[in-house]
């Protein structure tokens, strides 16, 4: 019965390394088209645009990236007129409404859905080759969801280790690499544990260890301290921080939280709302890593005041279109 009910966390891991979940909505399918999607007008388009200085190399770059999701009842345009550059070893966060096409926005970026329309490029190499993925630059990218997804009868070296041994890895290399991660993450001495014996914050660490196993230059992740308390998730922040600078990996974090997204970026990237669209680029002056007290600073309280502030703005705008928010 527990494996049944764990068939989703196997596709979800497999998800990971693999690149083969779909995000569309229940009952919706995704389509590429060559054409712009209808909607995609002068007063839809970003207000914003985030393409790098010419000359400025990206590590991570989307290209006029459009979304348009279809179903028998209607027709969603999720993103319109992405353009976004990421610098190598960059940490960059997503923040907006919920339903504004941030998860969205992130697994396009991962290669698990295509874009409508539109061009990303991993190192300066395309994701997407038609209608296939293209390998070399799927194994740049690293992805952690909210829910660690983990193997329930998998020890913690064992689920670390997953991306490698569906890679065809043999147990010798992917255990001793799966030490090297624990000690990473901070998990000595538990790899021998089960996923029900430790806390949620023990178990993002192996989620956040397992995307690293085959060292991915990129890590992609989607609120992935959510579910956790306050006290941890302020922990779970302060190690990201190291690990990202031990690996010198590129970020791109998922939030709802402003101060978080603050706390982490170098740049935070606000998306406005239905359809999703880049309103502002919000570079964070203080160096990473950083301590817990930067958050007492008055320019970091104006910082996430300001970001606030366009958040309800945006809301206000939607309320008067009697949209309303949705997830």
């Amino acid at each position: 019965m527990e494996r049944q009910e764990t068939a989703e966390a196997r596709d979800r891991a497999g998800a990971a390394s693999t690149g083969v979940v779909d995000d569309a909505p229940e009952g919706a399918r995704s389509e590429t088209v060559a054409s712009t999607p209808a909607g995609v007008e002068g007063d839809v388009r970003s207000v914003v645009s985030g393409a790098l200085p010419e000359g400025e190399e990206a590590e991570i770059e989307l290209r006029g990236v459009s979304k348009l999701f279809q179903s028998r009842r209607r027709e969603t345009l999720a993103l319109t007129d992405i353009n976004l550059g990421i610098r190598k070893e960059e940490f960059v966060t997503l923040v907006g409404q919920s339903g504004c096409g941030k998860t969205t926005m992130l697994r396009i970026l991962a290669g698990l859905i295509q874009p409508t329309t539109g061009e990303v490029r991993i190192k300066d190499r395309p994701l997407w080759r038609g209608n296939t993925r293209d390998e070399q630059a799927l194994r740049q990218l690293g992805l952690v969801f909210q829910d660690a997804n983990l193997f329930p009868w998998y020890s913690v070296e064992d689920n670390i280790g997953l991306p490698l041994q569906l890679r065809g890895v043999d147990k010798k290399q992917r255990r001793r690499r799966a030490h090297e991660l624990g000690e990473l993450v901070g998990l000595q001495g538990f790899e021998k544990s089960l996923p029900r014996e430790l806390s949620g914050g023990m178990r993002q660490r192996v989620a956040i260890a397992r995307a690293l196993s085959y060292d991915p230059e990129i890590l992609l992740m989607d609120e992935p301290f959510g579910a956790l308390d306050a006290m941890t998730r302020d922990k779970m922040n302060m190690e990201l921080q190291r690990i990202a600078g031990a690996t010198k990996a590129t970020v791109v974090l998922v939030t709802h939280s402003i101060s978080e997204a603050v706390f982490l970026a170098d740049r935070v990237v606000l998306l406005s709302a239905r359809p999703g669209r880049i309103r502002s680029i919000t570079p964070v002056k203080w160096s990473r890593p950083r301590q817990l007290e930067v958050t007492a600073e008055p320019g970091f309280q104006d910082t996430v005041v300001d970001l606030r502030h366009q958040l309800i703005e945006d809301e206000e705008r939607l309320a008067r279109q009697g949209q309303g928010v949705s997830e």
